[in-house]
């Protein structure tokens, strides 16, 4: 489809939904006109409309908080935009991740404490690859690269079958979280996507 089929209002905006490419997440509810598109498809940069300011803007162009964009979608209903995108930095002008911080109604049980955390992890270290503190556990990983952190999955990897013989629940999911997490590191380190892992997963079941 192209520009000329879009659905928009009588300001001639339409809402931009902006979400993380890597994950999912969103990140972003917000505007653009018809330029805001252009330059968002002809930069690969998110360019939104500011109805507050009453003027077009590209995503980072005060902060430094840009975002690359990776695939523009548009709804059913042809009214509304989705931007895919690879963000440099927070989203939000408070200097939060997303500007869906606030929880209105919580995940119910267990599986939605297991994605919160998998998502907090995924953000600590993506943080502590370019801002790691003097002394961080996580620093340390990633200046030994994938051999330190292999061989810390090898050892996890023993810790967990060995919990999980001894019949204790309590150490296997200790034991659990630390292979997760170390995991999670290397798949950082790799620049692998869980999505990528997620697919390869789907397709293995068909």
């Amino acid at each position: 489809m192209n520009l000329d089929e879009l659905k928009f209002d009588e300001r001639g905006l339409v809402p931009v939904t902006i979400a993380d490419a890597r994950n999912g997440d969103v990140l972003t509810l917000a505007w653009a006109n018809r330029e805001a598109l252009e330059q968002t498809m002809r930069t690969r940069e998110t360019h939104l409309y500011s109805r507050r300011r009453g003027r077009l803007w590209r995503k980072g162009e005060e902060s430094a908080n840009t975002q690359r964009v990776v695939e523009v979608l548009v709804d059913c209903d042809k009214d509304a935009v989705l931007y895919r995108v690879v963000p440099s930095g927070p989203a939000c002008h408070t200097g939060a991740r997303s500007c869906f911080e606030e929880t209105l109604l919580p995940k119910a049980g267990a599986e939605g404490d297991f994605m919160r955390a998998v998502a907090h992890l995924q953000h600590v270290l993506r943080e502590r690859k370019s801002h790691a503190p003097e002394g961080s556990y996580v620093a340390k990983l990633y200046a030994g690269g994938v051999d330190r952190i292999g061989k810390k999955i090898g050892e996890e990897a023993t810790e967990l079958v060995i919990a999980a013989k001894n019949d204790d629940d309590g150490a296997v999911v200790w034991e659990a979280a630390d292979l997760l997490f170390h995991m999670l590191a290397l798949l950082e380190t790799r620049g692998i996507a869980l999505d990528a892992i997620g697919a390869h997963l789907l397709e293995r079941a068909h």
